[in-house]
């Protein structure tokens, strides 16, 4: 498995989801790819924003790359891994505050068919990965904190817009 390296020139994907998007846009979208593409077991992942905004995904029908097979998300949707990833990181929120935990940092739910990782982007966005229930949780979480300091310093407001933007675009 190999990690994402900074310096190497991201394949600029094709397609309504990322056409004319800027080239911070497209990075994401390309380190997006990569985690869904390098790490054993991933079924999705949902980039949403502090509000609860899908803002990337990597749904066959939000990811431009064209024949990909990949098992689909919840319920075959990355709406609902959205709506999940955002209603859990409100509840962790709301229980670290209660107990005066400070700031959530990853939330992780082990299910008997699957788990499901939450990590929080600096933004207050949260990456969001729903994997294999025999998936190596310490290479996720690895993988998953790469994507974070990666995506995190570049996902500004502007960008959140241009995401959203094209992901309604598709939708």
């Amino acid at each position: 498995m190999t990690a994402f390296p900074r310096e190497a020139t991201p394949v600029t994907p094709v397609g309504p989801a990322v056409y004319g998007l800027s080239h911070e846009a497209r990075n994401l979208h390309w380190l997006l790819a990569g985690l869904v593409d390098e790490v054993p077991g991933v079924r999705s992942v949902a980039v949403v924003s502090s509000d609860g905004l899908l803002l990337l995904s990597s749904d066959p029908e939000h990811d431009p790359r064209p024949g990909l097979d990949r098992p689909a998300g919840p319920r075959g949707s990355t709406g609902d891994l959205a709506t999940i990833v955002a209603g859990l990181g409100s509840l962790t929120t709301g229980a670290a505050c209660l107990m005066d935990g400070g700031v959530v940092k990853q939330t992780m739910v082990a299910m008997e068919d699957g788990s499901l990782f939450v990590m929080t982007i600096s933004d207050g966005s949260l990456l969001g990965v729903h994997t294999d229930p025999d998936c190596d949780m310490s290479v996720v979480a690895y993988q998953m904190a790469l994507f974070v300091g990666r995506a995190g310093h570049v996902l500004t407001p502007e960008l959140r817009r241009e995401l959203r933007q094209s992901v309604e675009a598709v939708e």
